[in-house]
């Protein structure tokens, strides 16, 4: 049998991602041969990733990518389990590389994203190869891309756990940010109130019907009461009637209307939003890193 030699060793450990030794031992199992080394080292992976498939990651980052003439974007949100793996620079690599390839391929759903390459390997092969480094669920848990509509794309990350991005009618990259950020900050969930869907409304309503009616006033006080503060409602959940973050007196429909703008659509990510975070006793925690489950 051929001799391993550490140059073997260390190949296939960068194009794994595996330990030292497992490495050498894959190496020893097939001879050698580094191309029949990653299969089995991807078996192995892939049955540790799907021992952890079932672990909620509600942790991890934003990134957002945008085309060098702001007229494309996409933005993915890639979680991990814990905080700390989400600061991990193996995770950040692997994060990164999928952003770069989604903006280079101009993908903008999850399926096709699965089967793009980094580092030599398929998105989910090297998501599995990921898993079986730092111990921990990963998950590239959504996409979103700009329309070929768009005249200007802006964008604003927070941090690592925010990101928005804003799509234009018109040419102009300042305006363009300056929405993006303001969309980070203030969370609409529609652009015109007119997007708000009947059912939400409706029940506003009745709340705001039962709440008034205690009040013992006449009932078209009560209507013109609630019609208000249905108003307000659909103000605070629309871009357009909310106050803009950098000129509270100026609205974002007078904002757009000074530029003769339109937004054509807008993405918000939060990293972890809607995702139902497991309450974990820390004892079981600690004893359960300590066993290796």
């Amino acid at each position: 049998m051929a001799e391993i030699t550490a140059a073997q060793v260390k190949e296939l450990r960068e194009r794994t991602g595996a330990g030292m030794m497992e490495c050498k031992k894959a190496l020893n199992a097939t001879g050698g041969d580094v191309q029949l080394a990653i299969e089995e080292l991807r078996k192995s992976g892939r049955a540790k990733a799907d021992k952890k498939a079932g672990r909620i990651a509600a942790e991890g980052i934003v990134i957002v990518r945008a085309s060098n003439d702001a007229k494309y974007a996409v933005m993915i949100e890639v979680n991990s389990e814990t905080d700390f793996v989400a600061r991990d620079e193996n995770f950040l690599a692997f994060a990164n590389g999928v952003a770069d390839a989604a903006l280079q391929a101009k993908v903008g759903n999850i399926d096709a994203l699965s089967s793009l390459k980094i580092s030599g390997m398929d998105i989910e092969d090297a998501r599995k190869a990921l898993i079986a480094k730092v111990g921990e669920n990963i998950n590239v848990r959504r996409i979103a891309a700009t329309h070929p509509a768009a005249a200007t794309v802006g964008t604003y990350l927070h941090g690592n756990r925010i990101g928005v991005v804003v799509e234009l009618d018109v040419d102009n990259k300042e305006l363009a940010k300056d929405i993006a950020m303001h969309i980070a900050a203030s969370k609409p969930l529609v652009i015109s109130a007119d997007e708000v869907s009947a059912d939400l409304v409706a029940k506003e309503k009745e709340i705001y019907m039962a709440q008034a009616a205690s009040s013992g006033k006449p009932q078209d006080i009560i209507e013109k009461m609630v019609a208000g503060r249905l108003k307000k409602y659909l103000d605070e959940i629309s871009l357009l009637g909310q106050p803009f973050v950098k000129d509270p007196e100026t609205l974002i429909a007078n904002l757009l209307a000074k530029h003769r703008a339109k937004v054509i659509a807008f993405t918000r990510f939060e990293v972890g939003e809607g995702i139902e975070k497991e309450s974990e006793d820390f004892v079981e925690a600690v004893m359960a890193q300590v066993h290796g489950s």
